[in-house]
């Protein structure tokens, strides 16, 4: 028995020692299989990581299956076509060139052969965006500039949008409707532009102007500019008198820019100043004149006397309401003398004539002269003949200007042309009336004018004309009745 079991342990012992041939060839051919699909696998890793995909493209550019230096010769070689779309028609082509590849970008190619590795062959279509690392002036900048150049020259003839409006038209806040247009953004699309890949075709998509619309918080606050204009009060002040304009009553017909500026027909507030002006000035009017006898009599103005430039005045207003000033004097003002001069603005007494002012009395032959209201000198004077219609000019008139001596040319009655030297000379009308001393005159009556009078002048006698002379002053009234 014991003899037995020993035989049997060392037949097993041998078994293990001395395995079947056919064990062996199992185990060598497993063997093999593994180390050639390590080999297959080693390969297949190189071959992945060092070429592109087969549908692979950059820049729409196929380098599917090729290496980063295969697939940077394809792109130097490429011809990009320089063409833009805008939705599907074709509206830039460029000129032709090869892509601005060099061997500087052979880095970034590498890159993008690194991101799309995949560990096994992948059938998936992807295309990679890369710009050349120096760039491409024509493409950025010219071609840039001219499809700016193109899209600008098609607005011309497409329908530009219109937009939402805000104005005051007979005193109601109107705000009109936008209307759509065709005209291209151009900005919007040239930003699109920028951001296109680096490839032949360059797809845009259309973005139009749009108008502000009737909502937009613009059209809102140009609504509350208008209103808060319409509440605005300006002070207007000629002379001693304030008259206090309100927006709503002046102003009917308004509209706001863009920039918050508002711009004002100036129609009804011209209306506005020219009541104002009727009510007021005294150019052209009758004054009531109190003489120095206490009668009131009525005296028509000729070049004494002013008037507002409606027109100035009604800008000087207008502008206040737009600017916000709340104060405004007036300030451009008329009138019948030399180059348009307006007199007896500041002066607001005696009807508009003043304190200050020459009375002269055609029926009494006689001059007044006051002074600050107080009368300081009255002689007797011969005016302008009466039966040949040389009559001294009645009306409120001014002194123009005063010279001494002075030499008076002319002509009158019996004297068709005449010189002769004064002493004293202060015109008030702008035909050469005014006040002189006489020495050749020896009919001094009361009534020397009918028959005898001067050419128009009021004759003072020479032993008074001197200080008659140093009592008037320029630019004062002289009132003739």
């Amino acid at each position: 028995m014991e003899s037995a079991a020993q035989e049997k342990v060392e037949k097993i012992e041998e078994s293990r020692l001395n395995p079947p041939r056919r064990f062996l060839n199992w185990k060598m051919g497993v063997g093999s299989v593994i180390v050639v699909g390590a080999l297959a696998l080693g390969g297949l890793c190189y071959y992945q990581k060092t070429h592109f995909n087969s549908h692979i493209t950059i820049n729409g550019v196929n380098v599917g299956g090729l290496t980063a230096d295969q697939a940077l010769k394809e792109l130097e070689s490429s011809i990009i076509k320089n063409e833009v779309y805008l939705g599907k028609t074709l509206v830039f082509d460029g000129n032709d060139a090869k892509m601005a590849f060099t061997n500087r970008d052979l880095p970034e190619v590498k890159k993008v052969l690194t991101k799309q590795q995949t560990f096994f062959p992948s059938s998936k279509k992807e295309n990679y965006a890369l710009l050349p690392s120096a760039g491409d002036q024509y493409r950025s900048q010219t071609m840039k500039q001219l499809l700016e150049e193109k899209l600008t020259e098609m607005n011309k003839n497409l329908k530009a949008p219109k937009d939402a409006e805000v104005h005051l038209e007979d005193g109601k806040i109107i705000v009109t409707k936008s209307i759509d247009g065709k005209q291209y953004d151009v900005k919007e699309i040239l930003q699109q532009y920028q951001k296109q890949e680096y490839k032949s075709e360059i797809h845009l998509n259309p973005v139009y102007i749009q108008p502000i619309k009737e909502n937009n918080p613009q059209i809102q606050k140009e609504k509350q500019i208008l209103q808060a204009l319409l509440q605005r009060t300006v002070n207007y002040k000629v002379q001693d008198q304030v008259y206090p304009l309100k927006g709503s009553d002046v102003i009917k017909h308004a509209s706001v820019s863009k920039d918050g500026k508002v711009s004002i027909d100036p129609k009804d507030m011209q209306n506005e100043i020219a009541k104002i002006n009727a009510s007021q000035s005294t150019l052209n009017k009758s004054f009531q004149f109190k003489t120095h006898s206490g009668t009131v009599i009525t005296v028509q103005g000729q070049s004494y006397g002013w008037a507002l430039n409606v027109a100035k005045e009604a800008k000087q207003i207008q502008e206040a309401f737009e600017n916000g000033q709340s104060t405004v004097v007036a300030s451009h003002i008329y009138g019948n003398g030399w180059d348009h001069m307006a007199t007896g603005f500041n002066t607001t007494t005696n009807n508009g004539i003043g304190d200050t002012y020459a009375e002269v009395s055609i029926a009494e032959q006689r001059i007044w002269l006051y002074k600050n209201g107080k009368m300081v000198l009255t002689t007797n004077v011969v005016t302008g003949r009466h039966d040949v219609g040389e009559d001294t000019h009645p009306g409120v008139w001014f002194i123009l200007y005063k010279k001494s001596p002075s030499i008076l040319e002319g002509s009158e009655y019996g004297q068709p042309h005449y010189r002769v030297k004064v002493n004293y000379w202060a015109p008030f009308t702008d035909d050469g009336q005014g006040f002189h001393d006489a020495g050749w005159r020896t009919n001094w009556s009361s009534t020397a004018y009918l028959h005898n009078g001067s050419g128009g002048c009021v004759n003072t006698p020479a032993n008074i004309m001197e200080e008659v002379y140093n009592n008037l002053s320029q630019y004062e009234p002289v009132v003739i009745y």
